[in-house]
């Protein structure tokens, strides 16, 4: 039987787009959902600012009267701005094992595209980076962070057949934190003295956040912005997301360097690993997900470093170290053992050696593909 593409265009079909892959990935022991709530505010104009400068359209693939498939196509015009190009994305890409579904799916990306003059088609791709990104491509046998994407391995060979190549790889890496500091952290005393740095203190992440909040991610904007497909957050944006995981955040694994006019020039952002309790509650906040959550924050041995950003003037002063060691210290005290660093782009050198003074391992490989439409 031929695949039915239907477009998304009421709240009933949402719904089955967001839980279609509660039934693609039963019974996957590594697939964590994503919580459902947060994807019903990604699909919502009125809450996800993004949609401010960006378009997109769901789909789902009908086969033999059951769903098959679903992806969203995206185009960020202000991204394509930066980068000079008509690139239409694909994210929230799940299928069946079957190249008619997917290749439905992905005819559907470049109608779009073409509907909106691209000539590109790139993904899995968010509306920004904030968003879930990379295909997995090794690390299948790995519990997937919560804020990362988890696939099947035949969508690397679907998506190769339909004429999609390599573009990019992350990679993210596993490291082990032992019961005393390293010795590299002997320098910071120094690197303190010669570049007045210093750590900013804050009872709770609240006071943090009203303090340098805005600051710190117009600095991510500013040291994330040479890296693939980067699009800077608004305002609008940067508010929304305070507001949504401020209250998450524990100020131990919160970690902002100062310079000596106490402006911020550096952030790491971690949280205890929420894979299990999301995974536990099929990405519900009720009526125990919400529980679940409370008791991982609080009782856990995995921390997830979700985002770590220098300025690109203090890259290579050992603001870095600073950051690092304050983690460091707070993960001996609360018992944290591992750390899953954030995806990394390969050739991001600076990046991907930050933490080679840890015993490490990497972890998972992400993808993201490319192909002229």
């Amino acid at each position: 039987m031929s695949v039915t593409l239907v477009t998304v265009k009421d709240k009933k079909l949402l719904k089955k787009f967001i839980r279609f892959p509660l039934d693609l990935y039963k019974g996957n022991d590594y697939w964590v959902p994503a919580l459902e709530g947060d994807e019903y505010d990604t699909f919502n104009p009125k809450k996800n600012g993004a949609w401010d400068f960006s378009t997109a359209e769901c789909y789902l693939a009908y086969k033999d009267g059951k769903i098959a498939g679903r992806v969203a196509a995206i185009i960020n015009f202000k991204a394509n701005d930066l980068w000079k190009e008509n690139t239409v994305r694909f994210g929230w890409l799940d299928f069946i094992e079957d190249q008619e579904v997917l290749n439905a799916l992905m005819d559907a990306v470049v109608a779009f595209g073409h509907a909106h003059g691209c000539d590109t088609m790139k993904g899995p791709l968010g509306f920004t980076d904030m968003d879930k990104e990379g295909l997995l491509v090794d690390g299948y046998d790995k519990l997937s962070p919560f804020t990362c994407l988890y696939n099947y391995p035949y969508y690397d060979t679907l998506l190769k057949n339909y004429g999609l190549q390599k573009e990019a790889d992350w990679i993210q890496k596993k490291i082990e934190i032992g019961p005393e500091l390293p010795k590299i952290y002997e320098v910071t005393d120094t690197i303190e003295k010669r570049y007045g740095l210093h750590m900013a203190q804050a009872k709770n992440t609240t006071e943090m956040c009203k303090k340098y909040g805005m600051s710190i991610f117009h600095m991510y904007n500013d040291s994330f912005a040479p890296l693939f497909q980067f699009c800077p957050l608004t305002d609008k944006q940067i508010e929304s997301y305070l507001q949504t995981y401020v209250p998450i955040l524990d100020i131990r694994y919160v970690a902002v360097c100062l310079n000596a006019e106490d402006q911020p020039v550096g952030f790491a952002f971690c949280v205890p690993t929420l894979s299990k309790a999301v995974k536990k509650s099929n990405g519900r906040l009720f009526p125990f997900g919400f529980a679940r959550i409370l008791h991982a924050l609080k009782k856990n041995d995995t921390l997830e470093a979700l985002l770590i950003g220098v300025m690109p003037e203090y890259q290579g002063k050992g603001a870095s170290l600073l950051l690092l060691k304050y983690i460091h210290q707070n993960c001996i005290k609360a018992g944290i053992k591992t750390m899953i660093v954030n995806p990394q782009l390969e050739d991001n050198f600076r990046a991907l050696t930050l933490l080679d003074h840890y015993d490490h391992e990497v972890y998972l490989r992400r993808r993201s593909y490319t192909k002229t439409i």
